[in-house]
This record gives structure tokens, sequence and C-alpha cells, in this order.
């Protein structure tokens, strides 16, 4: 049982801790006056201000510095990726029941749409084999007209199944978009496949190159029509390769492009496996 003595002291110590929050004989909160916070706050009001304009500050005279059509810097990327569609890594169907491949043909037909005949008339015949260089003061630059005819049995026009129903697939390559990139030499697509017995391979255009014209690329905003020119390969499997996983490896070729980094795969070349069942 507490003491009576205890009790003056315990009520003491009560009435301390609630004036640290709150004293009523000196109106302090938190042991300060009102005048004392106002000036906290205001100093900080102040001092927060100071900062975010000095943030806005650097930002806008970064912003100075940068060009609506490029990036500043792009020395990290000097050779570009290679891509195909359909874009899967494995190719499996069964060339006998359509609704096995239905999804690859799709996809070729949907990705070629942008290359019809239609979309391309408002574009550019340029000179085959020459940069087309556009160093004028118009922002938006011209773009190379890219003829869907030109990959031939994989252009989809001639044969709508491009190929898949006879067991002989087209696949479509193109290079990723770098702007002001100009490869030297010729690049053209060479594609292999893993396997004892050659297969035979046919490449649309029959150059299997990507000209020289569809280069440099300017950006987005200033080149927003532009579309990679493309190479059809048309794996021409016989029966000996069906019910095989075949491995396929293309690489850009020919020019100074970089195709053998071990750090990045898909640089300058790709790889996937098709299996045709019949």
């Amino acid at each position: 049982m507490a003491s009576t003595e205890d009790k003056p002291a315990n009520k003491e110590n009560t009435s301390s801790w609630k004036d640290s929050i709150y004293n009523p004989r000196t109106g302090e909160v938190l042991g300060r006056t009102a005048s004392s916070w106002a000036l906290i706050l205001l100093f900080y009001l102040v001092f927060y201000c100071f900062l975010a304009g000095m943030f806005a500050l650097t930002m806008w005279v970064l912003l100075l510095t940068l060009d609506d059509d490029a990036p500043r810097y792009r020395d990290r990327i000097p050779s570009p990726g290679l891509v195909i569609r359909p874009n899967f890594p494995e190719i499996y169907y069964n060339k006998t029941d359509p609704r096995n491949y239905a999804d690859y043909i799709q996809k070729l037909e949907n990705f070629l749409q942008k290359y019809n005949e239609t979309q391309q008339q408002k574009n550019k015949n340029c000179l085959e084999g020459q940069h087309f260089m556009q160093e004028n003061d118009n922002k938006t630059k011209e773009v190379c007209r890219f003829r869907r005819d030109v990959l031939s049995l994989c252009s989809g026009l001639s044969d709508t199944n491009f190929g898949y129903s006879e067991g002989k697939p087209c696949v479509l390559l193109k290079m990723n978009r770098i702007i002001g990139l100009m490869p030297r030499g010729n690049p053209y697509i060479n594609c292999t496949i893993k396997r004892e017995i050659p297969v035979q391979i046919q490449y649309f255009p029959s150059e299997a190159n990507f000209d020289k014209m569809y280069f440099p690329y300017y950006g987005k905003k200033a080149h927003n029509d532009y579309l990679q020119p493309l190479v059809a390969v048309k794996l021409l499997l016989g029966k000996e390769d069906y019910n095989k996983e075949l491995p396929v490896e293309c690489r850009v070729e020919g020019s100074d492009l970089r195709n053998n980094d071990e750090r990045d795969k898909y640089l300058g070349r790709v790889t996937f496996r098709i299996k045709v069942v019949e």
C-alpha cells in the first residue's frame, strides 16, 4: 500500500507531464510559446521554398541543354538488337491443323499492315545504296518507302499462310531503332540452323540486306512515320526436318554492327527454335 507521502509526488509527476504538453501558466505548447512556433514555421517555410526554387532552377537549366528530337548521349547503344516476327522464341505447330498456326499468321499479318501500299504510297522513293541524309531545318523528316511485295513469298500477298501450311514457315527480321545509326558496309542477314545436314533457306529480298537508304533514323518526334526495313527468312524444311526441334540463329553481317557480344545475345543477332509436326 502506497504511503501518504508518495501521493503528492505522484500528483506532481502527473502535473509535470501534462505541463510538458501544454502549460496553462505560460501558454507554452510542447515547451514553446505561440510566437516561437510561428518563427520556426516561418523559417522552414522560407527554407523549403528556397530549396524548391533551387531545384526548379537547376531543372530548367538542364532542360535547356536537351534536344527535343534526340537524346544528348547515345554512346551506350552502339549497335542495334535484332528481333523476329512472329515474336516467339519457340515456334511449334502442326502443319495439318490450321488452328495450330493461326496465331502466327495473324501476328504476321497485323505486323505487316503498316507496310501495305496504301500506307507506303505517301513515303518517298529514295536512292538505293546511299544514306538518306536530311540535315535541314525541317523538323518533320521524310520516310523512305518499303514495299511489302519485296518480301515476295513471305509478304502474305501471294501466300496468305506465309508458308506455314506447307511446312515452310516464314519469319521476318528487323533491327531495333537507334537514332543517328549509319552502318558501314552492306548489312545483311545470315541465318544458320544447327544440324548436320544443311537446311535450305530463302531470303527476301534475295540479297537479305538492310539498304542504307533507311538510315539514319532521326527519332520518334521528327521521324514519326518511320518503319524499319525488313528481311524475310523462309525455312525450306523437308520431311527429314519435321518432328524435330531445330535451333536457328540469325546475325547481321557485312557491316561494323556488333553481333558477337556474349553479354547481350540479342545485339546484332537473334536465336529461336522451330518445330514442325506433320
